[in-house]
């Protein structure tokens, strides 16, 4: 009997279901992948905001993981919030030796600009995590945390991510997430950017929804599923905007959150099998 392989997040815990690991696995098992998931942070969150993050113990953290690495083919892990410095280190030191695909998604702010983390976990992730990461989706806000440059257009973000793949030489490639560029424009490109040089543009329309808490987590752990599934690079990118534009669609015209502010993504209207 063959054994199928399994997609492993690591990430915060999102009690209102938008983000996350709760994302994770909803978009895992969205697209057709098996999702295992360790848990970084406990949060306190909903549509409001993000009130207050309690970071786990790096060895309960570690414990998780190895439950699942021990017991589970894992050909892909993706990343998202990690919390501090000493669970960045842990997690580094046990991914060094990992064969597989590692997807980072820098969870370093939430999507007003607000920062989750102090800055000697900031130059922890830089340091310590990066250069083992195959690939690494940061939006504008994150791009401007991991280089410190300014970065107020696509144009900036694109020298912004050329910048990072000089400096870590075995990242395959980076993408990145362009919703917040040109906030008033009626369309949205993401990019992905090569170590190759090659850069692909992958444009859609912006699609107004009150359903939006999720979007970066929800994308990057797409890209996952899609690169587990055998898709090439390019082609798991393109898959993964698609999946967004129907997923973001679906939700349109529905609502979960009594809040008018950023409410969660709704999953469970766009199952799709790939």
């Amino acid at each position: 009997m063959d054994i199928e392989s399994t997609l492993l997040a690591i990430a915060g815990s999102d009690p209102s279901g938008g983000a996350g690991i709760q994302a994770d696995l909803k978009t895992m098992t969205s697209i057709g992948v098996y999702g295992a998931a360790a848990i970084t942070c406990l949060t306190v969150q909903n549509a409001s905001g993000v009130q207050n993050i309690l970071p786990l113990d790096p060895d309960f953290i570690q414990q998780q993981i190895q439950a699942v690495l021990d017991d589970h083919v894992v050909s892909h892990i993706k990343i998202g919030m990690l919390g501090n410095p000493g669970i960045v280190k842990m997690i580094s030191e046990l991914l060094s030796t990992f064969k597989g695909v590692i997807v980072c998604d820098p969870v370093l702010a939430a999507s007003t600009g607000e920062s989750f983390l102090a800055h000697d976990c900031l130059e922890c992730i830089k340091t310590n995590l990066l250069a083992n990461i195959t690939y690494l989706t940061p939006n504008r806000h994150e791009l401007e945390s991991l280089t410190g440059k300014t970065v107020r257009t696509d144009k900036e973000g694109i020298e912004c991510a050329r910048s990072l793949l000089a400096i870590y030489p075995a990242m395959k490639g980076i993408v990145v997430k362009g919703g917040h560029f040109g906030e008033e424009k009626t369309t949205i490109s993401d990019y992905l950017l090569l170590q190759t040089g090659k850069q692909i543009e992958s444009t859609r329309q912006r699609i107004t929804n009150n359903n939006l808490h999720g979007t970066g987590c929800t994308f990057a752990t797409a890209f996952s599923a899609y690169l587990l599934l055998g898709n090439s690079a390019e082609n798991a990118f393109t898959k993964a905007g698609d999946f967004m534009e129907s997923l973001i669609l679906a939700g349109k015209d529905k609502q979960i959150s009594k809040s008018d502010s950023n409410g969660p993504l709704l999953h469970h209207l766009n199952m799709i099998r790939q």
